[in-house]
């Protein structure tokens, strides 16, 4: 089924507390065909808990893995 120009797109975030891993990497990538996906690896950068947390209210949805 092809998406209509007019459909809107979800914001994902993915939370990766061990890095990347085979199953994540599959679901991120096919997201990423439809949605727009953002990726933070906690086990590579260090982020402020307070622009998770905001982070976590901005998206639609949220993958912890």
């Amino acid at each position: 089924m092809q998406r209509e120009a007019a459909e809107v797109t979800m914001k994902i975030l993915h939370i990766l507390n061990d890095g990347p891993a085979n199953l994540p990497d599959k679901v991120i990538q096919e997201q990423s065909k439809d949605h727009q996906v953002e990726v933070v690896d906690l086990s590579k950068q260090a982020i402020s808990y307070e622009l998770l947390i905001e982070k976590v209210f901005t998206f639609d949805k949220v993958a912890c893995w």
